[in-house]
């Protein structure tokens, strides 16, 4: 079976010989032999941080990865591949819908075996929990924002944008046009008739004219 190696060192962990670059493909090349695997290469990030997945290595590895050049990954550590457990356990989904065996000799990781996989199924889990997690926190720190009159993205109509940059103003005449976008609706008007009957009374929209999916939105935030 055909394996890639990948190392990185941060640059404050150059001197550190226990996780230098030399130790960790030294490391990665007795794992191989032990394992019988067929090491074709070993990829390096030096003195980048793992905080980030923007490295010339890993993308490589990463391609390699997609195009199914390689049959196996192997690091030292986990960390290695980024200090944001997001993104480590991101990668290791993708090896895995590739099918591409992950090996991290430190955690005694082996996506081969039994146990492996098991750890595999279980931070594959853990990974789209955080996905949910960051989108929660996402959609209440907006709704937060909203409910304090604070801007969250683009100015909504009815509001102007304060000097200080974040807080809203309301725009009278714009809220008036809320207001009888509001009376409009429940008198059982559709979002088209709505838009046609604005224009009518002379109601300026923020662009060049009313759309229904602007009157859908406007009556969702208003809600």
């Amino acid at each position: 079976m055909k394996a890639i190696g990948y190392c990185r060192v941060s640059t404050l962990e150059q001197s550190d010989e226990g996780i230098s670059l030399e130790n960790q493909a030294q490391k990665i090349r007795q794992y191989c032999q032990l394992n019988e695997l067929e090491l074709t290469s070993i990829i390096t990030d030096a003195g980048l941080s793992g905080k980030t997945t923007n490295r010339p290595g890993l993308t490589e590895l990463l391609r390699l990865v997609k195009t199914k050049k390689v049959q196996a990954v192997v690091v030292y550590k986990l960390d290695r591949l980024s200090r944001k457990v997001l993104d480590t356990l991101t990668m290791i989904e993708m090896f895995d819908k590739a099918k591409i065996d992950f090996h991290s000799i430190n955690e005694k990781i082996d996506t081969t075996s039994a146990m492996g996989r098991f750890f595999l199924n279980i931070t594959a889990s853990l990974a789209q929990m955080e996905r949910e997690l960051i989108s929660e926190r996402t959609a209440d720190a907006l709704q937060m924002k909203i409910k304090n009159h604070e801007r969250a993205g683009r100015v909504p109509y009815g509001w102007t944008l304060a000097e200080d940059g974040n807080s809203l103003i309301a725009n009278l005449l714009e809220q008036e046009a809320v207001i009888r976008i509001r009376e409009l609706r429940t008198k059982g008007y559709s979002l088209r008739a709505i838009c046609t009957e604005l224009t009518k009374e002379g109601y300026k929209p923020q662009g060049a004219a009313w759309y229904a999916s602007t009157i859908q939105s406007i009556l969702k935030r208003a809600a």
